[in-house]
């Protein structure tokens, strides 16, 4: 008969949130574990088979607390720009959960276009948030949205090292004038190319 958990999965769970928190997902240790919950690391593995497994649910549960700050910045007026504050917010409020899922190196190279999907589980609906408010084609939408997270990040991962201190007002700012600018720029181009089709219809 299999010995009785001690500790429930939450319980667990919640411990490993803590220490991953505090320290770094490389902190949760067996070790640790036992010393947070107050006991030796067997009864972990009365619940868990294995370290990885509890690492595994740690990386989901963060970025389920991820999601709840997305789906909080697509509440906002204008969605984007609020996306982007709750995306550095998170870096300011768990700035090691924040690490693990936004500054882990991935297993295979990609560029911006391709890390974006695998790494934000919410990336359709931040795409969706600047595609129709705007009246964007998806290719346009995109590229905003690579050029944004680009520079958002810079901002995010500045405070989640400790090395930015800009106020709520001046991110504000900062993500309004680069939005309005690759908005401005990209709409310039779409005119540009409709007049040359245009001019093009009228000379055949």
């Amino acid at each position: 008969m299999p010995p009785k958990a001690k500790f429930t999965r939450d319980e667990i769970l919640e411990a490993a949130m803590h220490i991953a928190e505090e320290n770094g997902i490389d902190a949760v240790t067996a070790r640790e574990l036992g010393n947070r919950l107050g006991s030796s690391a067997r009864p972990v593995f009365t619940v868990f088979e294995s370290m990885d497994e509890i690492r595994q649910a740690v990386v989901a549960r963060a970025k389920a607390l991820y999601g709840q700050y997305v789906a909080d910045g697509l509440n906002c007026q204008p969605a984007f720009k609020g996306v982007g504050m709750a995306y550095i917010r998170f870096a300011m409020e768990h700035p090691k959960l924040f690490q693990l899922l936004f500054m882990t190196p991935p297993q295979d190279s990609r560029n911006v276009s391709g890390i974006l999907p695998v790494i934000d589980d919410n990336y359709a609906k931040i795409l969706q948030s600047v595609q129709e408010p705007y009246g964007l084609e998806r290719e346009a939408a995109e590229k905003l949205y690579q050029h944004l997270w680009t520079y958002t990040h810079g901002i995010a991962a500045m405070f989640a090292t400790g090395l930015c201190s800009l106020t709520a007002r001046q991110m504000e700012e900062r993500l309004t004038e680069v939005f309005q600018g690759l908005l401005f720029l990209e709409r310039k181009r779409q005119s540009a190319t409709e007049n040359s089709k245009q001019q093009d219809r009228a000379e055949m």
